[in-house]
């Protein structure tokens, strides 16, 4: 990625990903290695998401890239580990949430294990990924070498069990589902109101009394079975009865202007609708429009992040698939019009264009 450029050669979503430039090679071919190699060369950052030891039978393992690029960042991405009983299985997001125990701990009280509503294990093992590739970068400016990163899905998902994984190890116990609310909070839950639902909670003794005095239920606060958190938790169930009923009462703009400047952590379930008019929402820059060569004007979820010191470019679309294969072939590679017609002749590369 030098020059703040990212080259990839992988199929990808017609409208999901990063600005990118995108080369399309074929695994095998007589021309094709040695351009891989040369593209390997100039880069960065190497990253893949093949089962292990497909790409080494290609040329293009980490130990074939070591050799002529020992400055490069190689992240392989898989669904299990490069070792180990499961290591040849294909990773799917859903199947690793399985096996890791998160659907175990996702769904309601009474119910089956639910899968969460977007790919957790695939955005948790993307920021992993993408966290080690830049502690790599910068152990590489140090030290001037690259390195070999193992990153994949169950892993991920493993480590940010968090401390429901810490509940078991140390002290043996075995994780449940608690649908919207917390084990060890209470109340910190979705409550059902006129016309929604409205999550609320109360992280401390101070933070319950004010809750209390909102729902007008000025009697709770004093009642000796809900005077700790720990004793809230113990009466969980009679404690949450009560407040479910009283939140019934009201429409969910009620509670919200009840709820404004309390201190108390609360907020709507909100649909996608009203996330995308949220003003903080709109604020925060998180509708981002840009230009697709295929299907035109298209808006996407904004960056979550800003930087004091520089501006967010334009936005620009993911790549299509082989958009910038002639590109990058001329233009990085040094290629002449010949070797790149030979190599799209052959079939080894393809380039694509917009119709």
């Amino acid at each position: 990625m030098r020059g703040a450029r990212c080259w990839r050669s992988w199929r990808g979503s017609r409208l999901c990903g990063e600005p990118a430039f995108s080369s399309a090679w074929a695994a095998g071919g007589v021309c094709g290695p040695a351009a891989r190699s040369q593209l390997a060369a100039v880069c960065d950052v190497f990253v893949e998401n093949y089962v292990p030891g497909k790409l080494s039978a290609v040329g293009l393992g980490y130990e074939d890239v070591d050799k002529i690029a020992p400055h490069i960042i190689y992240c392989s991405i898989t669904g299990y580990g490069q070792t180990g009983p499961l290591s040849q299985r294909a990773g799917y997001d859903a199947v690793a949430s399985a096996v890791s125990g998160l659907m175990h701990i996702t769904g309601p009280e009474d119910g089956d294990p639910v899968r969460p509503g977007v790919a957790m294990t695939d955005l948790a093992t993307g920021l992993y990924a993408y966290g080690a590739i830049m502690a790599g970068l910068i152990r590489r400016y140090k030290t001037g070498k690259g390195l070999f990163i193992d990153c994949n899905l169950l892993s991920s998902q493993v480590a940010c069990l968090t401390q429901v994984a810490a509940n078991y190890l140390i002290g043996q116990k075995e994780a449940k589902r608690w649908g919207t609310a917390h084990g060890s909070i209470v109340p910190y839950q979705a409550f059902k109101t006129k016309d929604g639902y409205l999550v609320v909670g109360a992280g401390n003794n101070q933070q319950f009394a004010t809750v209390c005095k909102i729902l007008n239920l000025p009697e709770l606060v004093d009642d000796s079975k809900y005077k700790t958190n720990h004793l809230r938790v113990q009466n969980r169930k009679e404690l949450i009865k009560t407040l479910s009923a009283r939140f019934e009462k009201e429409m969910t703009s009620k509670w919200l202007y009840l709820f404004e400047g309390s201190g108390v952590a609360y907020g709507p379930i909100n649909d996608m609708k009203n996330v995308f008019t949220e003003p903080q929402v709109l604020h925060n820059g998180l509708i981002m429009e840009m230009k697709h060569p295929t299907v035109g004007k298209i808006s996407v979820p904004g960056p979550a992040v800003r930087y004091s010191k520089f501006e967010m470019s334009e936005a620009r679309p993911p790549p299509l698939l082989g958009q910038h294969t002639t590109h990058i072939l001329k233009e990085v590679l040094g290629y002449d019009d010949k070797a790149v017609g030979e190599l799209l002749g052959a079939g080894v590369v393809t380039q694509h264009k917009a119709e």
